[in-house]
């Protein structure tokens, strides 16, 4: 005997739990189960975002750093930005998704267990999980997406650290300090220290191929060295993979949401606000009756960003002025409005002005 559902949403990571959450929260009355079978401490990692006055007091519960100002930093240059209205917020995903958890109730509910298999049908699909059958008439898959061999990743390895010395300037969040070997790809440090003593520092590259988890540690050892920082205790290892190219859905029989699902911005490899704005449309849509998948990337983003990726592959040599060079010309107001896509077209103006024309046009021309 088969348990009905309304809508079944495979993952229940940022996208199914936002979604989820957004659902209870409309209370439509709808039967939502989400099935995810790891919990939350076992997949804890750190989210990045630019939150307004408003998406801050939303996130707070699961706010584990904020800082009114960033820097973007290299042998050249140090451009320190602040900005009145945001304010760039780094996140415990383990704190959130207990947020969404606890904001789930009545007709929406979480499964901790697996999907295992998904039969379709005309008029839907059953889904085992649990040793139950699920009949739904949608499906909304979050998991990770699939992607392209040899496309351009962002990849990481990160130490959450307690620091034996008092560390200075932690009002500042490093963005991207490009004073690291560049040997092997666009290579940089993201450093967030959340308290004088208490600091997350990754290694991160942009290329087609990553290296040895050694390698990445190694950076961050030599980073924390030139500064005179020791280590305490390291509290926690973070490991990641970002795709910056084509992704494509586990299975392109479901709606896929999140990154699988549009809401990655490929330039940066930042998610979080996109799946913010995703989920919350889509549950606004199915509280309607309706149940497509909006896209929170114009097109014409994603077209202008698959341009300055192409030309980050090309020429590999001018990484880190185009983004220290962008940066130049931003305030912080227009920096995080870009990085949140809403620059105007004044901000597009001016990244644009900064940028060098011949590799550009050489990759438009070739589109």
């Amino acid at each position: 005997m088969s348990i009905a559902i309304d809508v079944a949403i495979i993952g229940g990571g940022s996208a199914g739990m936002s979604l989820a959450a957004n659902l209870a929260t409309l209370d439509t009355g709808q039967q939502v189960r989400v099935f995810e079978p790891n919990t939350t401490a076992s997949r804890e990692c750190h989210w990045g975002l630019w939150a307004n006055a408003t998406q801050y007091e939303k996130l707070r519960p699961a706010i584990k750093g904020h800082w009114q100002g960033w820097q973007l930093v290299d042998h050249r240059h140090q451009l320190v930005k602040q900005s009145d209205n945001f304010t760039y917020t780094s996140l415990s995903s383990s704190r959130y998704l207990n947020h969404c958890e606890n904001l789930l109730h009545g007709s929406v509910q979480l499964i901790r267990a697996a999907v295992d298999d998904v039969e379709h049908q005309a008029d839907g699909a059953l889904l085992t999980a649990a040793g139950e059958t699920f009949q739904t008439a949608h499906i909304f898959d979050s998991r990770p997406p699939r992607t392209a061999a040899g496309g351009l990743i962002q990849h990481f390895v990160g130490r959450e650290i307690r620091t034996q010395q008092p560390l200075p300037n932690v009002g500042i969040a490093t963005l991207m300090d490009f004073r690291v070997d560049q040997s092997r790809g666009l290579h940089f440090i993201y450093a967030l220290p959340f308290s004088k003593h208490h600091l997350l520092v990754e290694s991160t590259m942009i290329s087609r191929s990553a290296q040895p988890e050694s390698w990445y540690t190694d950076a961050i050892d030599a980073w924390l060295d030139d500064r005179g920082i020791c280590m305490a205790e390291q509290l926690a290892l973070e490991v990641g993979c970002i795709p910056m190219d084509s992704v494509y859905p586990q299975d392109p029989r479901h709606a896929a949401i999140g990154a699988a699902g549009g809401a990655l911005r490929r330039s940066s490899g930042y998610a979080f606000s996109y799946i913010q704005q995703q989920t919350r449309q889509l549950a606004e849509r199915i509280a309607s009756g309706h149940y497509e998948v909006p896209q929170p990337i114009s097109q014409q983003l994603l077209y202008m960003d698959g341009i300055f990726n192409r030309v980050l592959i090309e020429y590999p040599e001018l990484g880190v002025s185009l983004f220290m060079d962008m940066a130049a010309a931003l305030s912080g107001e227009q920096f995080a409005r870009f990085m949140l896509g809403q620059a105007s077209l004044m901000d597009w103006a001016r990244v644009i002005s900064a940028m060098p024309k011949g590799p550009f046009l050489r990759q438009l021309l070739d589109v």
